[in-house]
């Protein structure tokens, strides 16, 4: 089993999780500094250290099939992404790489292998400003309301073609806001924690009027694992 972002929060509890139960898997991951990298390789190193991680950045295709080449690949993780809402707005072309053509070069690499199933990362950002509560995945999500939610939004797409046009096994799910041990440092439950022992004052958005669905990681672990041992029947 290939774990994309393997030294992420979500990727290395997963393929703890793989590896506990009898898999043989192989990470990538870039290791790149959106946040400081000393934490992921922490994270590996705490859970996962029989884990190989490769240094593959796999937006670029040339680089991901010689990182692979001689890895024999049956599913396919793909948790790898350039995360965060805010960070959009400053730095587009990291998420046009990373979740589009990164995103088109591992539907590429699973045609080309004939991986028996890909579970990806969509996110809840999909739905945008829809108002309609609980969210469904019925609900139409042709809004997004950041450059984020559009790429994830084009992946989920990108593999509806793929599924389509070369019978290839993919599903899709959409995150919400995990949190736990390991998480990334720029999500609310870090970002709180540190002020509070800090002593500052909490930055709170839009005068505090929101609220926010979180997942606990060990739920998302379950259900990945769950969802990559059943793969969509071909319905023609």
């Amino acid at each position: 089993i290939l774990v994309t972002g393997a030294a992420g929060f979500i990727g290395a509890h997963v393929a703890r999780a793989l590896i506990a139960r009898g898999d043989d898997v192989v990470g990538i991951d870039d290791f790149n500094d959106y946040y400081d990298p000393t934490l992921k390789r922490d994270r590996l190193a705490a859970l996962a250290p029989e884990l190989r991680v490769l240094p593959v950045d796999f937006a670029d295709a040339a680089a991901l099939a010689h990182g692979l080449s001689g890895e024999s690949i049956d599913r396919i993780v793909h948790l790898g992404a350039q995360a965060g809402v805010r960070h959009s707005i400053d730095n587009p072309a990291a998420y046009g790489r990373s979740n589009l053509i990164g995103h088109l070069n591992i539907l590429e690499f699973a045609r080309d292998r004939a991986v028996g199933h890909s579970v990806y990362a969509s996110s809840s950002s999909v739905y945008g400003g829809n108002r309609t509560t609980p969210f469904s995945v019925r609900d139409r999500v042709d809004h997004p309301v950041s450059l984020y939610a559009a790429t994830k939004k084009s992946a989920e797409l990108m593999s509806e073609s793929y599924a389509s046009l070369y019978r290839l096994p993919l599903t899709g799910l959409r995150f919400f806001t995990v949190y736990g041990p390991w998480g990334r440092p720029d999500m609310a439950p870090w970002l709180f924690t540190d002020a509070i022992l800090a002593e500052r004052p909490i930055a709170v958005f839009n005068h505090g009027r929101m609220q926010r669905d979180f997942t606990y990681i060990d739920d998302i672990v379950a259900g990945m694992l769950s969802t990559l041992d059943t793969p969509p029947v071909d319905d023609g």
